[in-house]
């Protein structure tokens, strides 16, 4: 097992996959991190080359969701072809972690994002895109995905140090604990320290809208301008796409982050312990509650609707704290009557093939 895992320590791989892997499934693959998703290809690493992959036509076709498809940071079993210039994806090994959000538009569909991750970078600017309630949603999706968030507050250099300081300790009036370091790619003020919270062998990920600076960020770390840039708009501030697909990136300490492309639409599926740990302070008052199941939207005895009437609790926290809830709820059942419409749909055409045969 040792030495057909040799070298993947760089490339994230540790104890947990260790601990979810079988040796006997592993007779005849070797193992890949996906580093990039294509449209209809990957590209992976063993650690010491990029190759690039394809789906084998049983996963392919087999799979039900897009879960069952591999997204970056994940592991997968492989075989290599052709001098090891090429390879077929055979299985998507466990997972560690998996951010996924609601596909944008009307589709109740889900969208990964990445997987395998240990710490997500939130990314906002402290200018127009500064957004308190939209931060919380990213909180909400990484902790509901087991993720430790950290908030990268950019152009810092458009405030004062007064002001700067009054959005920080806005933040951690929400979350405490929540770590929170502003910083300017412009004057590299807070840079330093954003580096320091990378660590070897752990995998980050850049998440947030675009224009507020994740690319910029991310040449930074690299220490060259890599990847392309684009100006926000001036009419509103808007940023435009940068990044066009998701790649993971080796830094030079040995830590790897995942750029992302700026998200508008940030749906959320099945986020009830995301929704606990970010709202901490209504998940203890709902102990309070007269009513075990209280919805904290009219009930008698509320202890969290008392605690917004008496101004112990921010009516816009409180306010998406219920939207997002309700929206968590309304996508999972909608999701799963898909689902389930779409099995029947499935055995209606297995029977009509079927039948067909029979009479032949």
């Amino acid at each position: 097992m040792r030495n057909i895992l040799n070298g993947l320590e760089n490339l994230g791989f540790d104890q947990f996959y260790l601990d979810h892997l079988a040796p006997e499934r592993l007779e005849g693959f070797e193992i890949a991190r996906v580093i990039a998703v294509h449209k209809d290809s990957y590209t992976i690493s063993d650690g010491d080359n990029d190759v690039l992959a394809e789906l084998v036509g049983k996963v392919l076709y087999s799979a039900g969701s897009p879960i069952d498809y591999p997204t970056v940071g994940d592991w997968v079993k492989v075989n290599f072809f052709d001098e090891d210039s090429f390879a077929i994806i055979h299985e998507v090994l466990p997972r560690k972690s998996l951010l996924k959000r609601k596909t944008p538009g009307k589709k109740i569909e889900f969208q990964l994002i990445a997987a395998n991750i240990d710490v997500a970078f939130i990314v906002q600017s402290l200018d127009t895109n500064f957004n308190p309630r939209r931060l919380e949603r990213y909180l909400v999706m990484s902790n509901a995905s087991n993720i430790k968030p950290i908030v990268l507050l950019s152009k810092s250099d458009l405030l004062a140090s007064e002001e700067v300081a009054a959005r920080i300790a806005e933040i951690r009036n929400m979350m405490p604990d929540l770590a929170v370091q502003s910083f300017s790619s412009k004057n590299e003020s807070g840079l330093k320290n954003i580096k320091d919270l990378l660590n070897p062998g752990l995998t980050y990920c850049l998440l947030g809208s675009s224009g507020v600076g994740k690319t910029t960020l991310l040449n930074n770390l690299i220490g060259e301008t890599r990847f392309k840039t684009k100006t926000v708009r001036d009419k509103d501030s808007k940023g435009r796409h940068a990044t066009t697909y998701r790649q993971l990136i080796m830094i030079d300490c040995g830590a790897m982050v995942i750029d992302t492309p700026g998200m508008r639409e940030l749906g959320i599926f099945s986020v009830e312990a995301g929704l606990d740990e970010t709202f901490a302070e209504i998940t203890e008052l709902s102990q309070k509650c007269q009513f075990n199941d209280c919805t904290h939207i009219t009930e008698k005895g509320c202890a969290v609707l008392k605690a917004v009437e008496e101004g112990r609790l921010s009516e816009k926290r409180y306010g998406n704290y219920i939207k997002m809830n309700k929206e968590s709820v309304y996508l999972e059942m909608s999701y799963l009557e898909k689902r389930q419409k779409d099995r029947q749909f499935g055995k209606f055409c297995k029977s009509v093939m079927n039948h067909k045969k029979n009479r032949r």
